[in-house]
């Protein structure tokens, strides 16, 4: 491994700072709601139907009482419901049909946020890329979960939060993030 130039580490920042602000933008926009919203929605159609208020709220990185005041907000509008949970004392979350319907269009804006700048990119490019953003991703992967083996929560929540599994291939093994947890739960 070679050491990455500051003139690299700058672009990759300025770059991820980039499509991030083109993420943000897109996916509140598409949901109504700013902040862990869009993220929420996403993550409950995607991974955690009927999770529960805490898991929501790491998946999204919002402390108990921020999470509740989600939750609240998402009932409000209509895209969430509260059910009986396994035990007595905890609530399900669930998306209600307009809750679904809005996580697919926060999950379709992000994609085509994304397109857009991408579909710039030549062929041999974009496989390069893809290439190289699997293998960052495996990394990342490893170190947040190596923090979490220590007791540390990673910022900002699940990585996946914001994935579309099915274009990740997450059913189909090709998910660099899953295949790096199942290689570290070994």
């Amino acid at each position: 491994m070679s050491e990455p130039s500051d003139r690299l580490t700058n672009l990759v920042g300025a770059l991820s700072l980039a499509l991030s602000d083109r993420v943000r933008d897109a996916t509140e926009t598409e949901a109504g709601f700013r902040a862990a919203a869009p993220a929420a929605l996403v993550a409950l159609h995607e991974f955690l139907g009927h999770g529960t208020m805490d898991q929501l709220g790491r998946a999204v990185g919002l402390s108990p009482s921020g999470a509740v005041r989600l939750v609240d907000r998402l009932v409000r509008q209509g895209y969430v419901k509260r059910l009986p949970g396994s035990d007595g004392r905890s609530v399900a979350l669930v998306l209600t049909g307009p809750g679904r319907a809005a996580a697919r269009r926060v999950r379709a804006a992000r994609s085509e946020a994304l397109r857009h700048v991408l579909a710039t990119l030549p062929a041999a490019d974009v496989a390069s890329l893809t290439r190289i953003t699997e293998h960052l991703l495996g990394a990342i992967t490893r170190e947040r979960l190596a923090a979490r083996d220590q007791g540390h929560d990673p910022s900002g929540g699940w990585l996946c939060r914001l994935c579309d599994f099915d274009a990740c291939g997450r059913q189909d093994g090709t998910c660099p993030a899953a295949s790096s947890a199942q290689t570290h739960e070994r």
